[in-house]
């Protein structure tokens, strides 16, 4: 998620301190997996807990947790891949569905059924025959606006993909790297979900022509700006965010999260009554981010427990205002400060799994050479 981060996402900009490692165990995990007392939990940088929350953890399960944070959720997936073989730690959280066949088929984890997978929503479950993942939360990327700007220049903000292409939008929008980057991964499969592979577009306001890549023709005619990663996006160049007007930022519509604007009221001082950011509800993309037991963890058993605190209940309703991010597990109750700003999006643009793992790679190569050259 994820979003995150998995938040999601808010955690850095906000000034939320995870918990962070400079090492995955300081000499503390044993071969065996058995005998530490130290687990390693491998993370992009959206990672948080409440205190509390990890507090009892560690008092029941007899593990002290240490993270160790890798950055964007890509940027961190792609670095798991490449030490594999001696992983940093022993679990990893922050793999989405954008991502997730990439991981699988580099061998990143081990099975493990985590304590509570059968109350995981069934809309969420995958690889239930070898359990190599488990979902841990969900979220919308969406188009954040922001609405001061917007009224000043008494101009309605876009509500779908097709607006962005629309002159009055032209030089305004920031988004991600999506070979470097989950939301801006997230973004372009978004945009592969809505306008096809070839040339077949669902939009009754306009016709992108060419499918997906017909669309980014036009949103880089249109002036997209393109940045490595999420921080930098939303809060150095988003003019609505609590970053983004310190650094007084000038595009007034960035890729984010539809749990975004929540974070800009509840770490505001003081809060303001309403978001000063919204999302434009027909250009969300459903993410799903899932955490694993890294094949040859170094402390196996360690890892396990924390996979199985991750779906307890505790962690579920901890998780909406740490890392902005929904709850997979059934009857999790989400915070009404959360919902009230951050709903999740009625329709959000989806793509099968197998239909990612056939496409991406080529679609980002594609991409690349399209919007960056």
């Amino acid at each position: 998620m994820s979003i995150t981060k998995k938040a999601t996402v808010l955690a850095v900009g906000f000034g939320l301190v995870a918990l962070s490692a400079c090492g995955s165990s300081d000499g503390d995990n044993d071969s065996g997996g058995g005998g530490s007392k130290t687990v390693t939990l491998v993370s992009h940088n959206s990672w948080a807990v409440s205190k509390s929350v990890l507090a009892a953890f560690e008092k029941e399960s007899g593990y002290k947790v240490k993270v160790l944070e890798d950055g964007d959720a890509g940027q961190a997936v792609n670095k798991a891949i490449l030490t594999k073989d001696n992983p940093q730690g022993d679990v990893f959280f922050g793999v989405d569905n954008t991502l997730l066949s990439r991981a699988l088929d580099n061998g990143l984890f081990q099975s493990y059924e985590a304590q509570g997978s059968d109350l995981i929503l069934p809309e969420y479950r995958v690889d239930e025959d070898k359990h190599r993942v488990t979902p841990i939360d969900t979220g919308d990327i969406c188009v954040n606006y922001d609405k001061a700007y917007f009224t000043e220049h008494k101009l309605d903000p876009p509500s779908s993909f097709d607006d962005l292409v629309k002159p009055a939008y032209k030089n305004l929008l920031v988004t991600e790297n999506a070979s470097t980057s989950s939301p801006g991964l997230g973004f372009l499969l978004g945009t592969a979900a809505k306008y096809g592979d070839g040339g077949t577009s669902r939009s009754s306001e306009a016709e992108s022509g060419g499918g997906w890549e017909g669309y980014w023709t036009k949103l880089k005619a249109n002036g997209v700006k393109v940045v490595d990663g999420w921080e930098q996006a939303y809060n150095e160049e988003f003019s609505g965010s609590a970053g983004g007007k310190k650094a007084k930022a000038d595009r007034p519509l960035v890729v984010s999260y539809a749990s975004s604007p929540p974070a800009e009221v509840i770490y505001a001082d003081p809060k303001p009554t309403t978001a000063p950011t919204g999302v434009a509800a027909g250009t969300c993309f459903r993410q799903v981010e899932y955490a694993g037991l890294l094949s040859n963890a170094g402390n196996s058993k360690g890892g396990k427990a924390l996979l199985d605190f991750m779906l307890t209940k505790r962690f579920q309703e901890d998780m909406p205002l740490n890392m902005f991010v929904y709850p997979v597990r059934e009857a999790a109750e989400v915070p009404q400060e959360f919902t009230k700003y951050g709903p999740q999006a009625k329709d959000p643009e989806t793509l099968d799994p197998a239909k990612i793992a056939a496409n991406r790679d080529q679609w980002v190569k594609s991409w690349t050479s399209l919007v960056l050259k």
